[in-house]
C-alpha cells in the first residue's frame, strides 16, 4: 500500500526541482513518443523520477535530490521514435544514453551528477558503469520501471505506479 503523504511529497519534489524541464519544448515532443508499450517516454521518464526519489526516500540515502529528479527526467532525451524502422535506430539501447546527454546539455544547464545519470543509465549494457549514487539510483529505477511497464503490457493488467506520469500531465 502506499503512502499517500510521500507520494504527494514525492509529486512535489519533482514539480519543484524538474520545472523547467517539464514545460520544455522537448518533453512537450516526449508526450507523443511511445518508450514501452503504449507508456510515452514522457510518462517513463516521470516514472523513473518518482521511482529514483522513492528508493531515496525508502534507503534513507543522502543524495542529491535535484541531481537524481532533474537527471531522471532527462535520461531518455534522445528525441527520436526508437521505434521507426530506420536503421540508424538498429543501436538504439548502445548509443541513446550519449544522444540524450547531447540533447540534455544543449538545453539545459546540468550538474556533473545529472550528466553522469544520463550518460550512465544504460550500465550494463553500456560498459562504463555509474560513477555517483545518484546515478546507480536512477539506473536502477529506470530498469524497474522498464520492467513494469513491459510486463503490465504483456499481461494486460494495470500495475500500480507505472501511470505516474499520465497522473501528473
Amino acid at each position: 500500500m502506499i503512502n499517500h503523504s510521500l507520494a504527494h511529497d514525492i509529486e512535489q519534489i519533482i514539480i519543484t526541482h524538474g520545472f523547467d524541464i517539464l514545460h520544455s519544448p522537448g518533453m512537450d515532443y516526449e508526450k507523443n513518443q511511445r518508450q514501452h508499450s503504449d507508456i510515452s517516454c514522457f510518462e517513463h521518464s516521470l516514472n523513473v523520477a518518482y521511482v529514483s526519489v522513492w528508493l531515496t526516500a525508502k534507503l534513507r540515502l543522502k543524495t542529491d535530490t535535484r541531481s537524481i529528479v532533474r537527471g531522471a527526467l532527462l535520461h531518455d532525451y534522445f528525441l527520436y521514435d526508437w521505434h521507426d524502422s530506420d536503421d540508424r535506430h538498429n543501436w538504439h539501447g548502445f548509443v541513446h544514453a550519449e544522444i540524450a546527454l547531447q540533447n540534455a546539455v544543449r538545453d539545459f544547464p546540468l550538474s556533473d551528477i545529472e550528466k553522469d545519470i544520463i550518460q550512465r543509465h544504460m550500465f550494463p549494457l553500456n560498459i562504463t558503469p555509474p560513477k555517483y549514487t545518484e546515478s546507480f539510483i536512477v539506473c536502477f529505477a529506470d530498469k524497474i520501471c522498464a520492467g513494469m511497464e513491459v510486463v503490465s503490457a504483456l499481461f494486460l493488467i494495470s500495475m500500480p505506479g507505472i501511470r505516474i506520469g499520465r497522473a501528473m500531465q
